[in-house]
């Protein structure tokens, strides 16, 4: 009896992968991001030979933790397919709020206060999100509206004029330091980050991922899509509200402390790859986008080139990483195959 030659064993593709197409593939679509973060980290190196010294570094991350967080939130709710724009409203409510309560009562506990902004946060994600899911109000309109009744409130209350201050207790979670070198808004910035991929990792995750996708597929694989974008929106207002106590903790009170921070969030998440309107992204490459940007602004006022420049290059930023992200790159290599006279794959 003759004997059957072995099947032949199965190959595995990610062994023979060459290696820069698997750290490209692991990286996904925040690839670029990483690349212009450490770009600009390296400019910055060579635009100031100081800027690595650990005090100047660690004040370099305490600056853009607000943002990185803002861009954590955001994300959860882009990538289900919404937009937030009141973050940068629940910022400026929390620090003017704050400061009018201590204003009231100077020796109210610390801790009570930031507890209170966290939880006014969520609630103000919760009514967003009820709005948008419930009475089916598109989210660019609903957190829009948002974002000018907060507004509106804040002048109302303070006269354009916030009074009161903030104590030194509250304050040293912006600018005060743990064990004496580590600035605690690098420890919240560090924790929003790690409750955010934890979060990206679990069912609650890809169900976030799915319904951005397509809500009527996950809705009929039994997603409940409007929990879902509901909690998204929640957990956005209550990393706006932790911002809030970083920006207070460092830049003091004011009554437009959070003013145009829901652009950049918004900025900071399309140059992490992630695709307006949902369904791919990764919340590490959003939190990158929020690192780069905050490198970028830095980059340029040491240049000398002016603050108000800082819009338009959110503006070049955002169009131009929205156009590469809606690109047909597969007909580009099709039209490219056909040119040389190959044929397409």
């Amino acid at each position: 009896m003759s004997s059957r030659p072995a099947p032949a064993a199965p190959t595995d593709k990610t062994a023979t992968e060459a290696p820069h197409k698997r750290v490209a593939r692991s990286l996904g679509t925040g690839a670029p991001v990483y690349v212009l973060l450490v770009v600009l980290l390296v400019a910055l190196a060579a635009t100031d030979p100081g800027f690595y010294e650990p005090d100047r570094f660690l004040a370099f991350v305490k600056r853009a933790a607000p943002l990185v967080i803002l861009a954590a939130g955001q994300y959860l709710v882009i990538v289900c397919g919404e937009f937030d724009l009141s973050v940068g409203a629940i910022v400026t409510a929390g620090v003017v709020a704050a400061a009018e309560v201590y204003g009231s009562f100077p020796d109210a506990p610390w801790p009570l206060i930031t507890a209170g902004l966290l939880l006014a946060g969520a609630v103000t994600g919760l009514v967003s999100g009820l709005i948008t899911t419930r009475l089916r109000v598109p989210s660019f309109i609903t957190t829009l509206g948002m974002m000018l009744i907060l507004e509106g409130a804040v002048f109302f209350w303070t006269g354009g004029s916030p009074h009161g201050q903030l104590s030194e207790g509250f304050r040293q979670m912006g600018r005060g330091t743990a064990m004496g070198w580590l600035p605690w808004a690098v420890l919240a910035c560090l924790a929003a980050g790690c409750v955010a991929v934890l979060l990206m990792r679990s069912d609650f995750g890809r169900t976030l991922i799915a319904t951005g996708d397509s809500e009527r597929a996950a809705a009929l694989a039994g997603v409940r899509v409007h929990r879902a974008r509901v909690i998204a929106f929640v957990l956005s207002g209550a990393a706006a509200a932790l911002a809030a106590v970083l920006v207070g903790g460092f830049s003091g009170v004011s009554a437009q402390a959070g003013r145009g921070y829901e652009f950049e969030a918004i900025t900071a998440v399309v140059l992490g790859g992630v695709v307006l309107g949902g369904g791919r992204g990764s919340v590490v490459a959003a939190m990158a986008g929020a690192f780069s940007l905050q490198a970028l602004f830095t980059l340029l006022n040491l240049q000398g080139v002016s603050g108000a420049l800082e819009s338009t290059v959110q503006g070049v930023i955002v169009i131009a990483a929205v156009g590469l992200g809606a690109a047909d790159w597969s007909r580009l290599r099709r039209r490219r195959t056909h040119s040389s006279g190959g044929r397409p794959s």
